[in-house]
């Protein structure tokens, strides 16, 4: 990747861009195989390697992947990667902006979606893992009351501790530590409610 920061939507077209189902896995799908084709993300999202392919131009035409060192001996391959350690999208930037609002929103809805997807296939799964990782899952929740800038402390603290720790298994893989690892799906809401 060649930012370590995470890149910070501000732009409609973007914005629709990654809102789309099939960019969105495949944005996840790449994120997590850190380089990758056409044909491997087609595998893994079970679509045709054309309309990948095309859905993969889309995502660098507005700067979220890009084109990656070529990883085998076939010229012709095509690989790539995210552009940076992930995108953000931020309320402030949102403000005055009823259609960057709408996207938002639906880009919201598409990655909380994908995200019960995930989590009720571990769930259906859940047998075919070892006790050791059925044991290491988590499935909690709290209801606090807090201020919004306790919110946002308690958000930026959550972030430092899953990014240390992303960071860690990175280093580690790339010192060829992979013995045990396997994708792990931290998924974290906070937002205010009425009862």
């Amino acid at each position: 990747m060649t930012s370590s920061e995470n890149r910070r939507i501000t732009d409609l077209g973007t914005l629709k861009a990654i809102s789309h189902p099939l960019r969105m896995r495949l944005y996840r799908a790449l994120f997590v195989a850190r380089t990758a084709t056409a044909s491997q993300l087609a595998e893994q999202v079970d679509e045709a390697v054309s309309l990948v392919s095309y859905h993969l131009r889309k995502l660098a035409e507005h700067g979220l992947i890009e084109e990656a060192e070529t990883q085998s001996a076939d010229g012709r391959e095509r690989w790539w990667q995210p552009s940076s350690y992930g995108f953000s999208v931020q309320e402030e930037d949102l403000r005055d902006a009823p259609e960057l609002l709408a996207a938002s929103a639906v880009l919201g809805r598409t990655v909380n979606q994908q995200r019960a997807e995930l989590h009720s296939r571990f769930l259906d799964e859940r047998l075919t893992w070892s006790s050791e990782w059925r044991a290491a899952s988590i499935s909690s929740e709290w209801l606090p009351r807090l201020t919004a800038a306790e919110l946002t402390a308690l958000g930026e603290e959550l972030e430092a501790v899953l990014q240390k720790y992303d960071q860690r298994a990175r280093a580690a893989e790339e010192a060829g530590d992979t013995e045990g690892r396997e994708n792990v799906a931290v998924h974290l809401h906070a937002f205010p409610y009425h009862s």
